[in-house]
């Protein structure tokens, strides 16, 4: 039998008298809902959390926020973790840059976005102090899939988070944000191709939305923005249990002003 205690009319209950509104994301423009008794909504486009009073008076976003929707619209879109870094925190060095001619990468010459078709370490020194802050994130796989078929799908989302990043801080006032990634994008966007039509016909690239310049022929040392970060790089377990398997991680960088 039941409680008689815990016996009430459903009718008892207070109707709420609450209602939703439709807002615009300060971040990407999309609907946020937010119903009258809620203090704040988050956005279902790019996942960034506004204040209720934010959205009604349409205050602006501040700098610190518009650089965590970009770390949240990273992590969406499948980085493992993102963090903002200062533009100090960049080291170049021509040496990592130099690799790629010697010993000779087989990426080498392949497209517009390695060595030698690339200004190199200088250019982007020079580049730098026009930029403020950036955009670190990075993806984790197992290791077995770098050497797999699937690694080719892992770099083109690599390079679409990274180029998906520079367009969002675009859209949010950055003007200017620039994207770097790993890989040559010869072999991530145009492996059925026998040439880049950009080298080869002078032509327009065939993947100008998604494919971004490779870090390593700027000499960006991604083993210093790993430590600045906190994150262990690859090749490393995270657990010394035998049978855990052992990850590795490729990563991008995005310039903001």
């Amino acid at each position: 039998m039941s409680d008689p205690l815990n016996l009430k009319c459903p009718g008892s209950d207070p109707q709420s008298t609450a209602m939703p509104a439709l807002f615009s994301c300060l971040a990407c423009g999309a609907d946020i809902e937010v119903w009258s008794d809620e203090s704040g909504g988050r956005c279902p486009s790019c996942d960034a959390y506004f204040k209720r009073m934010q959205l009604s008076d349409g205050s602006p976003l501040t700098p610190d926020e518009k650089l965590q929707v970009l770390i949240q619209y990273a992590r969406k879109s499948g980085a493992g973790d993102a963090v903002i870094l200062s533009i100090a925190d960049i080291v170049i060095d021509d040496g990592l840059a130099d690799r790629c001619r010697e010993p000779r990468c087989e990426n080498y010459g392949l497209s517009k976005s390695c060595p030698p078709h690339v200004p190199g370490p200088a250019a982007l020194r020079n580049q730098l102090a026009h930029f403020h802050q950036a955009i670190f994130f990075k993806i984790d796989v197992p290791s077995e899939v770098l050497y797999s078929t699937e690694r080719r799908e892992v770099f083109q989302l690599l390079h679409e988070i990274a180029s998906g990043i520079e367009d969002r801080a675009a859209d949010i006032g950055f003007a200017g944000a620039r994207a770097y990634a790993g890989g040559s994008c010869k072999k991530i966007f145009c492996h059925e191709h026998s040439q880049c039509r950009v080298i080869s016909e002078n032509g327009k690239c065939r993947h100008p939305r998604h494919a971004r310049p490779s870090m390593s022929g700027f000499g960006i040392n991604v083993a210093a923005l790993f430590k600045t970060a906190g994150w262990t790089m690859s090749g490393t377990m995270q657990n010394p249990d035998a049978t855990t398997t052992r990850t590795a991680n490729v990563c991008g960088l995005v310039l903001i002003h």
